[in-house]
């Protein structure tokens, strides 16, 4: 048998209608690739937990998944309470430091100003008919967003695991966030 002569692995020599069985396989498998190759990733690392700070990753990864990217929002330290179903029911809005509060700092600093702004937030939302923070978690997690919770810092908040929305991917680590974020054609800090 010659070396130029195709085989089956078994030592069989392949006939020309199996050489073209799999030949056409091997095109359809490059194809697939091709096609998977075309997709657009994106990652978003949520770090902050305050209301308006909430919204900017799951409406980037909600509208980037309808546009079939492979999305995955990986959230860390303060981030982390946007999954948390308790606290993400109660995230506030900073007035101190925030640079478009029509306040000075040495007001927004008095006792319940975050609360006062948190509720005009609020008020804003429902007036205007935007989604709340569940239902963009919802609709991320129903078009495929990988919402991810960090480890490290599942354990530094004291949190457990069952905490988080249904469907959150818990115990990801800084190392499986680093791969999705290399292999990302888009990659965001929030």
């Amino acid at each position: 048998m010659s070396a130029d002569t195709p085989s089956t692995g078994d030592g069989e020599t392949m006939s020309e209608t199996q050489l073209q069985a799999r030949v056409e396989e091997l095109e359809e498998t490059v194809a697939q690739l091709e096609a998977d190759s075309d997709q657009k990733k994106m990652t978003i690392v949520a770090t902050q937990g305050t209301i308006d700070m909430a919204y900017p990753p799951l409406i980037l990864a909600s509208t980037a998944a309808a546009f079939g990217w492979d999305v995955v929002v990986f959230h860390t330290f303060w981030g982390l309470d946007i999954l948390h179903e308790e606290k993400s029911q109660r995230l506030q809005l900073s007035a101190v430091g925030n640079p478009n509060m029509p306040m000075p700092n040495a007001l927004a600093a008095l006792p319940g100003m975050d609360r006062m702004a948190t509720r005009l937030m609020e008020k804003r939302i429902d007036d205007n008919g935007t989604a709340t923070i569940d239902e963009l978690i919802e609709l991320s997690l129903d078009q495929g967003v990988e919402l991810q919770a960090c480890q490290m810092t599942i354990e530094l908040m004291d949190y457990a695991e069952d905490d988080f929305y249904d469907e959150v991917t818990v115990g990801v680590g800084a190392a499986t966030a680093l791969q999705h974020m290399g292999e990302s054609d888009i990659q965001l800090l929030v």
